[in-house]
This record gives structure tokens, C-alpha cells and sequence, in this order.
């Protein structure tokens, strides 16, 4: 560990790491030291630089992102009876148009914008989960992606993105998915996913449930009803549109 390290060095985010290598010892440690490296390089000026200079909640092209790519943390789903808490991340993909984006927003800004929503994570959004649901048994995301609309045109937009972005998940940011629903999965999804499925560990495959349009009841297992927005079958209607709010107690003192 090194001074100024903001990775942590709490039990829970060493057992992601060792989690991840499967108790490994000596591979955990170099998986640490590797994203240690990164934290400090990435981008040219470390990640905690580069969130210091894009606020996720506030930066200039974030309507325009929206407007193309919507992702964002939405409230903790809470299960009394275990315990345990979890956020909800949620991707829209069907209007996904990256000529349109990259006309108001840089690809390089939007990278830096999907790289600092990573470590929007477990920087704020886990905290501020834990304290709100008053316990520390809240470890994991679930992510949950609206494919209505989406096909392979929008698929070839986003392939590197979605690459990378699994990458930097899965080697930096270990563990931390602790579910993903795919929902409204368009017939040409079969063809999409063998072609994701290689990038992902064994892992990470196994928490993946991919759902058409009938998906309502298998989500309401998943997460709270006033969690999740109405638009995918919740009672959650926020003020200007869930996808905008940014809801949840990672807000308060904002």
C-alpha cells in the first residue's frame, strides 16, 4: 500500500480482490498492485484526478450523454428479511447514437465520463448505501439493461466501449456486479451475446439473466417496487424523469 492509495484497505474491498482470483493469494496481490498502477495512470492523470474534474452528477455534456446513452445509480433496493441492501444501476440502449453524441460530446470525454461512473461506485454510491440502509451487508450492484430498440447497428456503435468497459469493471473494479438483468432482449440478442460472452469470466457470465418483454415479475424479485422506475414496471416516477435524478442517498450533502 502506498500513501494517497484511494483504492482502499477495507476488509471488504481486499475480499472483492481476493474473490476475484479465487483466494489466490500471490494473484489477488498482483491484481491489487495492477490496479493501483492504473488508479495512478489512467488517462494520463489517475482516476482520482480525473474525478475530481468530472463531477457525474454535474458536467457539461451530460444531457447530451443522456440523451444517447442513459446510465445511472437509482436508489437501494433493501431486502428486510436478509439484510441487505443493493443499488440499482440502469442502462437505456435503444436510442444509442454515438454519430449524434460525439457531435456535443468528445468520445475521449465520454470514456472519461463511463471511467469515472465506475468509480462513482464504490467511492460514493456504496458508502452512502451502507449508512442509509444501516448496515454493512450492502457489497454489490444490480445492473439492470433496457434493450427495447436496441440491434446491431447500435451494437457495432458501442462494441469497444462495451469491451473496455467490462475490462475495467471486471480487473479494477472486482466483484462489485452482483447481478445483470438484460431485459426487452431483441431476437438478434442471441447473435450479440455470443459475441459478448468471451470478453466476461465464468463469473460474471453466471450472474447474467437475459429477459425479453415479460421480464416485470422477475425484476420485482430482484429490486424494490418504489425502486424501480415505472417505465420498467415499478411505481417510481422522480421528479424530471428517474434517468436525470441520479436518486438515492449517495446525494445527500450534494
Amino acid at each position: 500500500l502506498n500513501d494517497g492509495d484511494s483504492i482502499g484497505t477495507d476488509d471488504e474491498t481486499l475480499l472483492r480482490f481476493l474473490r476475484a482470483r479465487k483466494f489466490h493469494l500471490k494473484q489477488a496481490k498482483q491484481m491489487f498492485r495492477d490496479c493501483q498502477e492504473w488508479r495512478q495512470t489512467v488517462e494520463g492523470v489517475g482516476i482520482d484526478e480525473l474525478y475530481r474534474r468530472i463531477d457525474p452528477f454535474d458536467y457539461p455534456e451530460r444531457a447530451a450523454v443522456f440523451d444517447s446513452w442513459p446510465l445511472w445509480f437509482h436508489k437501494v433496493s433493501f431486502d428486510d428479511f436478509l439484510r441487505k441492501g443493493r443499488p440499482v444501476n440502469i442502462h437505456f440502449l435503444g436510442n444509442l447514437d454515438t454519430s449524434k453524441l460525439y457531435k456535443e460530446c468528445t468520445p475521449e470525454k465520454h470514456w472519461q465520463v463511463m471511467l469515472v461512473n465506475c468509480e462513482l461506485l464504490t467511492r460514493e454510491v456504496m458508502p452512502a448505501a451502507k449508512k442509509a440502509c444501516g448496515t454493512e451487508n450492502v457489497n454489490t450492484v444490480l445492473v439492470i439493461v433496457d434493450l427495447k430498440g436496441f440491434g446491431l447497428s447500435q451494437f457495432w456503435q458501442m462494441k469497444t466501449l462495451a469491451r473496455n468497459s467490462f475490462q475495467v469493471s471486471q480487473d479494477y473494479y472486482p466483484e462489485t456486479m452482483g447481478q445483470l438483468a438484460i431485459v426487452n432482449a431483441p431476437s438478434s440478442f442471441t447473435m450479440i451475446w455470443s459475441m459478448i460472452k468471451p470478453w466476461l469470466s465464468k463469473e460474471t457470465c453466471e450472474k447474467v439473466d437475459i429477459l425479453g418483454s415479460d421480464y416485470r415479475d422477475v425484476l420485482l424479485d430482484l429490486v424494490d417496487t418504489d425502486s424501480l422506475p415505472s417505465v420498467l414496471g415499478g411505481n417510481c416516477t422522480c421528479s424530471g424523469g428517474c434517468h436525470m435524478s441520479g436518486a438515492g442517498p449517495w446525494l445527500d450533502g450534494r
